[in-house]
């Protein structure tokens, strides 16, 4: 039984409805972000504002998600289907993994070092590394001396940044700990957790310290990626796609390196700072990759068929 493929014409899924959609979502999380980010000091941002922005970010990952699996279920997608079910899953890992978050903290009002959400956030970097590297291979890749150079050069600035950001000055460390230190009068003011809930975080708490090194290995593997998605798919009607996903990928990675700085670097860090809109348009730009790849594949076998 073949595939089903989708008819052309007017649709909430055409490629022009995708664009302008995902660009007013990302101005939208941008000018959300640039208004109620900055909040006085010695203040908390309200709730309401944590709520909206993981729905800004699971509505752009879940969207970016669905036509992902749209590519991967056309048999007319010149990229190949594996390719787009692997940035599928992880887009929709990311989604799991932020819902599961925002579960934990919003509902639950905990702040654990590790919650289930992160076992699908490492799902996340091997999808989409896998999904990309694809890519590469299928285009066969071939760079000359220079590129590689280049490549060398940012994978070696990406691992260095990476580690630099996740890794906490001793300073910090040693205020981390001071704090422990203080008499427990705000941890009887926290919201008394269920006991599943204690019981699961102990026993995620020992895999912490993996867990930061697997986000530095999944930060560089994306950064890596991206440049050689630019590198090989650069000039060319196909490529523009892959431009826009390459951006993605950097734009997940500007999230992350800013979030590991901030909460390693910035005491009492508070989520929700401007650099993490970035996470919102990766969600965004994997939309509109995914949505002109469908539309270049479709046309190209509509012309096929034509001559």
């Amino acid at each position: 039984m073949k595939k089903k493929t989708s008819l052309r014409g007017p649709s909430l899924l055409s490629v022009q409805s995708v664009v302008l959609a995902a660009a007013a979502w990302a101005v939208l999380a941008l000018l959300f972000f640039l208004t109620f980010s900055v909040s006085a000091p010695g203040t908390e941002r309200p709730e309401w504002y944590q709520k909206i922005t993981y729905i800004m970010e699971n509505m752009a990952f879940l969207g970016a998600g669905v036509l992902c699996f749209r590519n991967w279920r056309s048999s007319q997608i010149v990229s190949g289907g594996t390719v787009w079910l692997a940035l599928g899953l992880g887009m929709f890992s990311y989604f799991i993994g932020n819902l599961l978050l925002a579960y934990w903290e919003v509902a639950l009002g905990q702040e654990p070092e590790v919650s289930p959400g992160d076992l699908f956030f490492i799902l996340t970097y091997i999808f989409l590394g896998w999904g990309m590297l694809r890519a590469v291979i299928s285009r066969e890749l071939n760079l000359t001396p220079l590129q590689w150079i280049l490549l060398a050069i940012i994978a070696v600035g990406g691992v260095v940044i990476a580690i630099i950001s996740a890794t906490a000055p001793p300073d910090i460390a040693v205020l981390d700990t001071a704090t422990e230190l203080v008499p427990e009068v705000s941890a009887a003011a926290e919201t008394v957790a269920p006991t599943w809930v204690t019981f699961v975080e102990e026993q995620l708490a020992p895999i912490a310290a993996p867990l930061k090194w697997l986000y530095i290995i999944g930060d560089v593997i994306l950064v890596v990626m991206a440049s050689t998605l630019l590198l090989a798919f650069w000039g060319g009607r196909f490529s523009l796609s892959w431009r826009f996903i390459a951006l993605a990928a950097f734009s997940f990675y500007i999230a992350d390196i800013w979030f590991n700085y901030a909460t390693n670097y910035i005491p009492d860090y508070q989520t929700g700072a401007l650099p993490e809109v970035f996470w919102i348009f990766s969600g965004c730009l994997f939309a509109i990759g995914a949505a002109l790849e469908y539309d270049l594949s479709t046309r190209r076998q509509t012309r096929r068929r034509r001559s």
